[in-house]
């Protein structure tokens, strides 16, 4: 024990002679390595932080509403290039109650400049909301919901427990940044999923034929937002993909059709549903207003 002592304090003893010469020899070099490491040492410390919050449902095993809170986190290295895996953690379950409901909540995070990113782009930040979703579906064997709605608030429970849950699973960053390397992830902290390619991204859909209309009571007042979206050859609500935030409305399906919408009022998305008829292969959203 005592020999192991005293050759890590000569380890450490040479290292700091190595840093002596560099600030004599190179003051440049040295300026930037100290740089380097304050800020290695401030990420390795800094939290996530919330970022959006979804609202989907658990259908298997058992059906429950399900919270998903995005956050940004400086630990969570970036993808090397646009080919590489874009890596994410994610946090373990948690049930919740509030007066009689029961739902279940889940944290998410990715690194702030991937976030931010797909903030411009309505098509990336649904790729990284779908990742997300693939992801816990095959690390905890749930099936979700197709559809999902961005909710007003940007954290579901408390900003304490999202940081006790996220930050008690994370590894060493180096450790992940190896695991990144060789394509290894651990089924307990983390799930690595590969970024959609480029050609996947380019692939053209075409707008399907759709109605819009602002439903309004008897004294004219407009209540909700119904739209009507026409999809030949679509024969199961499963292929279809939706998301709606306050403003704007996103239904990709099956690599056929996308339609991407400004929505004339705020609405509700909480309340908002979707129905497939079949027999006229229509989808039927319906989005009260706030």
């Amino acid at each position: 024990m005592e020999s192991s002592s005293k050759g890590l304090l000569t380890q450490v003893t040479q290292f700091w002679n190595l840093l002596d010469d560099l600030a004599e020899s190179n003051p440049e070099s040295y300026e930037k390595f100290i740089q380097q490491q304050l800020k290695e040492g401030k990420q390795l410390c800094a939290a996530p932080e919330p970022q959006l919050c979804l609202q989907t449902r658990i259908l298997k095993p058992k059906e429950k509403v399900l919270f998903i809170n995005l956050c940004q986190w400086k630990r969570i290295p970036a993808p090397q290039s646009s080919t590489h895996p874009v890596p994410l953690s994610v946090g373990r379950p948690e049930d919740m109650s509030e007066a009689s409901d029961v739902y279940t909540v889940i944290d998410v995070a990715y690194n702030p400049d991937v976030l931010q990113e797909a903030e411009k782009d309505q098509v990336k930040k649904d790729q990284l909301i779908r990742m997300a979703m693939k992801c816990i579906e095959e690390q905890f064997q749930f099936t979700l919901s197709h559809f999902y709605s961005i909710t007003k608030f940007r954290i579901k429970g408390s900003i304490q427990r999202m940081k006790q849950n996220l930050m008690g699973m994370q590894a060493d960053p180096t450790d992940l940044r190896e695991k990144m390397r060789k394509g290894e992830v651990s089924s307990k902290t983390r799930c690595l999923i590969e970024e959609i390619s480029s050609t996947e991204i380019q692939v053209e859909m075409k707008e399907p034929a759709y109605e819009l209309k602002i439903v309004a009571d008897q004294n004219e007042k407009p209540l909700e937002i119904e739209i009507k979206v026409e999809l030949p050859g679509i024969n199961s609500v499963s292929l279809c993909e939706l998301s709606v935030s306050e403003d704007d409305l996103l239904i990709e399906v099956s690599e056929k059709y996308r339609l991407h919408l400004n929505l004339p009022e705020s609405v509700d998305t909480e309340m908002t549903t979707a129905k497939f008829i079949k027999e006229k292969a229509t989808l039927i959203i319906t989005m009260p207003l706030v």
